[in-house]
């Protein structure tokens, strides 16, 4: 007797989707780890788009250290503190209300858009400042800088997965990008700390926005089988379309956790906006100079550790890589306020751009398997506003700390804060390991089938979040020519017959699917399929499977074909 569990999709008891366990296939971890960065640049499309991502955040770190100058020489560090506040909550409120635009049309669009505002921005900041024009006026227009920066990743992390095909590609690009934002993370503060040396201020601005104009023009005219999305222009939809997306987290278990512990993470981010420029300035002596000599230190770490990082891909373990990152985010910090010599802050600053590289890899891979292409950008949208608001409480509250007590009290504070929740989190991330790490079965046994290979990753992972199981006992029969056809098969194991006006015209075995030609040409079933073993199969609804076979070229010219090919061998009495 074939027992199934009721036609539909959705998420496991923690909110997580079922997904295929990541196996490394080999001995050595080298070869996926060259494969990581090679798969990247033979994909045009994946090279400009990372390459736009380095050009963005190069010009937010560089940015970030003027504006840091800036508010230090105007107020002290609790200007520093309450201008990276005011300049990170408005981003916190806009990014989940404006992040559907993304989830509309093609997702480049929104990189072209917010890129080229953040450049015009920043460019008048430097204009002010080389006038000695109002600061008020050049910290308005970092808000506007950094609302267009916060709407860039929730874009850009949607659009990755759309250019991949499959998880470990996907993987890889997480991973390059890792590598990018922390030769981001090295490269900004640096040319900074350089600019401000030879020049000033209004330098750092100026390079920052050249940096975000050619990050713009890198994505014009990219080509890739974008899925069907509604119309960009419904503006009117913005709020419930928003509100979709805060959804998607709230009734996920799994993208909360990530969720609090990426908050841990920017509140501490935002706290070493203000503590950087303090502990150089005041605690270790090294002047606005130092400023910069310290956040190379953390993009050092984070360029090394990209490169470790590398080697995390396909693995099984990305919830607790995850949570070690977490945790060099704030350790140093701590050691940094007990022991305030500078050769040492240096030192273990650096583990701190590791922790960067290792949160992006594992975390940001986690939440685009977690969560649906439909409302990606919108989930991308509520992490970064978590991370904005998280950023700007950071950075106000270490000013806080550094006021009531002193530097290296609130180093220590401060520090402490990611360690603890990380380890209180460990036995959690290790389910969501566990959780996760089943897609990539459901999805290798779906590219098997030829019309599902073109597709692109987030299409196949939408059709392997709604197979179900179905298991048919030997001799028992599937279903029969002429029967309604309201599902489609794929075997896991077990062989079955396709039997045409009685007559056995093929057998099929595990990776093969059928089912198809009733559901895409609307028709009966046009032969009975019967178990020639106990089967196990995973069925796949006809408005899950027919949407997004049909809504890709692509698939829906191998479909065609393949379809055609079906009814030349099952109904082999038609020819004449």
């Amino acid at each position: 007797m074939r027992r199934t569990s009721p036609c539909g999709s959705g998420p496991g008891p923690d909110g997580i989707p079922r997904f295929g366990r990541w196996c490394l296939r080999g001995s050595g971890r080298l070869g996926p780890a060259l494969d990581a960065f090679t798969s990247n640049a033979r994909n045009r499309n994946l090279r400009r788009a990372q390459l736009s991502f380095l050009g963005a955040w190069t010009a937010e770190w560089a940015f970030t250290v003027g504006l840091g100058i800036v508010a230090y020489r105007s107020g002290g560090a609790a200007a520093v503190g309450l201008v990276g506040l005011l300049r990170m909550v408005p981003s916190a409120v806009l990014a989940p209300l404006l992040s559907p635009l993304a989830d509309r049309g093609r997702r480049e669009r929104v990189l072209v858009v917010v890129s080229t505002v953040r450049g015009l921005a920043t460019a008048a900041a430097a204009a002010l400042v080389a006038v000695d024009g109002p600061v008020a006026v050049v910290y308005a227009l970092a808000v506007v800088s950094t609302i267009a920066a916060t709407l860039f990743r929730p874009a850009h992390s949607a659009l990755l997965p759309s250019l991949c095909h499959t998880g470990h590609e996907l993987a890889s690009a997480n991973v390059v990008r890792g590598l990018l934002d922390s030769a981001a993370t090295l490269i900004g503060p640096r040319l900074a700390a350089v600019l401000l040396g030879l020049s000033g201020v209004e330098m750092v601005f100026a390079v920052s926005a050249a940096a975000s104009l050619w990050s713009a023009a890198l994505v014009v005219g990219l080509r890739y089988d974008a899925p069907p999305r509604p119309d960009a222009g419904r503006a009117s939809r913005l709020l419930p379309e928003a509100a979709e997306g805060l959804r998607a987290v709230a009734s996920n278990g799994g993208l909360l956790l990530v969720f609090g512990l990426g908050a841990a993470q920017a509140l501490t981010r935002g706290a070493l906006t203000v503590l950087s420029v303090v502990a150089a300035i005041e605690l270790l002596g090294t002047g606005e100079s130092g400023v910069g000599a310290l956040m190379t230190s953390v993009g050092v770490g984070a360029v090394l550790g990209s490169l470790a990082a590398s080697l995390l891909v396909s693995t099984t373990h990305l919830g607790r890589w995850f949570a070690l990152g977490i945790g060099l985010w704030g350790l140093p910090l701590a050691i940094v306020g007990s022991v305030p010599v500078e050769p040492v802050a240096l030192g273990v600053l650096a583990l701190i751009g590791v922790g960067n590289a290792l949160v992006d890899v594992a975390g940001f891979t986690l939440m685009a398997r977690m969560a649906r292409d439909e409302v990606l950008a919108r989930v991308f949208g509520v992490f970064e506003s978590v991370v904005a608001l998280s950023v700007g409480l950071g950075s106000l509250v270490a000013s806080l700390l550094v006021e009531r007590f002193d530097t290296s009290t609130a180093l220590i504070v401060v520090g402490l804060v990611c360690p603890v929740l990380a380890t209180l989190a460990l036995s959690r991330l290790g389910r969501l390991d566990l959780a996760v790490g089943a897609l990539d079965e459901d999805v290798t046994l779906l590219r098997g089938v030829s019309m599902l290979a073109p597709l692109p990753l987030p299409a196949v992972e939408g059709l392997a979040r709604g197979l179900r199981p179905f298991e048919v006992a030997a001799g028992e029969t599937v279903f029969r020519q002429g029967d309604t056809g309201d599902e489609w098969f794929v075997i896991e194991s077990g062989t079955v017959d396709v039997l045409g006006d009685g007559q056995v015209v093929t057998t099929l075995g595990p990776g093969e699917g059928f089912g198809e030609i009733a559901l895409l040409r609307d028709t009966p079933r046009t032969a009975t399929v019967v178990a020639r073993e106990d089967l196990h199969l995973r069925a796949l609804c006809a408005d899950h499977f027919v949407p997004v076979v049909l809504g890709h070229p692509h698939s829906t010219r191998r479909a065609g074909a393949d379809v055609d090919e079906l009814l030349d061998r099952f109904h082999p009495h038609e020819e004449e």
